[in-house]
C-alpha cells in the first residue's frame, strides 16, 4: 500500500489533540469533487493550549522552522496563514498550510458546529470544513476557484439525489 501523507499529517494532529478543520483542495476531494492540490490546508483552533498542542504535533512530524510569518498567537489571529514543509518520512515532501481566521469565513467556533465529520477505513476520525463552509471559503479566492465551487455543488447534488429536503 502507497503511504498516504496527508493521512500522516492529520493523524498526527489528532493524536497531538490538535482542534483543526481540513479545509481547501484537499477537503474538496473528500466531498466529491476532484483537485490537485499542491498543499494541505487546516483552519485551527486558535487558542494557546491548542497551539502548544500543534506545536508538539509539528515537532513530530520533523518540520523544520522555516515559516514566514512566525507560528504565534498573534500572526494567526490577524489572518496569516502560515506554511510548512514535512520532513517526517510517512510525509516527506508535504506542505501544509495553517490558519485561525480566514477573511470572510466564519469564527472557527462556528465552522466547528457546522463542521462534517468522516471516518476512513481505518477508523481515522477526519474533521472537515462543512460543505457550505469549503463553498464560501473558496468564494473568497482567486477566479480560479470558481470552477472547483460548481463541481462541489455537482457533487452535492448527486449524492443527494433521492433525498428530498423540506
Amino acid at each position: 500500500m502507497i503511504p498516504n501523507p496527508i493521512h500522516k499529517v492529520h493523524s498526527t494532529f489528532q493524536s497531538c489533540g490538535v482542534r483543526d478543520l481540513l479545509m481547501g483542495g484537499r477537503a474538496c476531494v473528500f466531498c466529491g469533487a476532484a483537485e490537485f492540490s499542491r498543499d494541505t490546508d487546516f483552519a485551527r483552533h486558535p487558542d494557546a493550549a491548542n497551539l502548544d498542542r500543534l506545536n508538539a504535533a509539528l515537532r513530530e512530524l520533523q518540520v523544520p522552522v522555516i515559516a514566514v510569518p512566525p507560528l504565534t498567537l498573534e500572526h494567526l489571529y490577524r489572518g496569516h496563514a502560515v506554511h510548512f514543509h514535512c520532513q517526517h518520512p510517512d510525509a516527506s515532501g508535504l506542505w501544509v498550510e495553517m490558519m485561525s481566521k480566514m477573511q470572510g469565513v466564519a469564527e472557527f467556533d462556528e465552522l466547528w458546529e457546522r463542521r462534517t465529520t468522516l471516518q476512513g477505513k481505518d477508523g481515522t476520525i477526519y474533521e472537515l470544513m462543512s460543505l457550505p463552509d469549503l463553498v464560501h471559503a473558496k468564494k473568497t479566492q482567486p477566479d480560479k476557484d470558481w470552477p472547483m465551487i460548481r463541481q462541489l455543488i455537482e457533487a452535492d447534488r448527486i449524492a443527494c439525489q433521492g433525498t428530498p429536503s423540506l
